[in-house]
This record gives structure tokens, sequence and C-alpha cells, in this order.
């Protein structure tokens, strides 16, 4: 895995060899959960909104918790995340251009979203460990009903 690794950074891309890829997994697991489901459900592109938190409205205080809530998901896993799903939504606000997570295009053009393979797989391992997660249950609620909504 190193050698690929090596090769993809000498090709001019950015690369690393994980000896364990489920901290990897499990950061962008709880990234991807907190920033499709909000962006499905208002309908804004991953954008500085996300990691806004000066006013008390800020969209950022809901991503933050739903961030806290995945952590909280992976510790009782067992599971030490690679990198921080926080600082991985402030960066990615931070390229410049808005970006539209899958989840939202999906949503606007009326297909089924990944809501059960992304949010759900993480509301499910909180109902396997014993964990608390209001925040990730319902915005999974609201884009199933949302899908459900397509047809009525």
């Amino acid at each position: 895995m190193q050698e690929i690794a090596d090769l993809l950074v000498a090709g001019g891309l950015k690369a690393e060899a994980l000896p364990d890829l489920l901290p990897a997994q499990w950061s962008k697991l709880i990234f991807n959960a907190s920033v499709n489901a909000v962006a499905a459900m208002t309908g804004l592109p991953h954008d500085e909104h996300f990691a806004a938190e000066d006013e008390d409205a800020d969209l950022g205080h809901l991503l933050r918790g739903l961030v806290d809530e995945g952590k909280r998901i992976a510790a009782a896993a067992g599971v030490e995340l690679h990198d921080d799903p926080w600082e991985m939504n402030v960066l990615a606000t931070k390229r410049g251009s808005a970006h539209f997570p899958s989840m939202l295009e999906d949503v606007q053009a009326r297909r089924p979203t990944e809501i059960d393979l992304i949010t759900g797989a993480l509301v499910r391992e909180a109902e396997r460990f014993g964990v608390e997660a209001p925040l990730h249950t319902a915005l999974y609620q609201l884009v199933r009903a949302r899908e459900a909504a397509y047809s009525a």
C-alpha cells in the first residue's frame, strides 16, 4: 500500500497509506452524515454557512452538534477517528466555491437519496451501542419523509 501511495504522491496527488481504514471511514461517515442531510433539508450547498457560529441561529451550531453526536457514537464503537469531522467541515467550507452534496442534488431532482447508507448507518450504530443520537435521527426521518413526499 505504501508503494501505491508513494506513486500517487509522485504523480502529484495527495495520498496516505493507512494501516487501518476504519478510523478514516468513520471520520468521513460522520462528516457526510452531517453535511449531506443538512444540505438536503436546507437546500443550501456546502459553503461557509455550515461552519458559521457567530450568531445563535447560525447553521454551524447544528453541524457542530451533529459532528459531536457522531464522535460519541464512534467512541462508543471503540473507534479513534483519523480526522476531526468538524475540521473537515471547516476546511471544506474554505475551498472558495460552494459544493453541492450528492444528497442535495438527489432531493432537488426528486431521486432517492443515500440517507439509509449514510445517516441511517450512523443512527443504527448509535442504537447498537446505546448512544443517544436525536439530531441524526431527526435528520434521517426528515430526509426519508422528504423522499416520501416525491410521490405525494
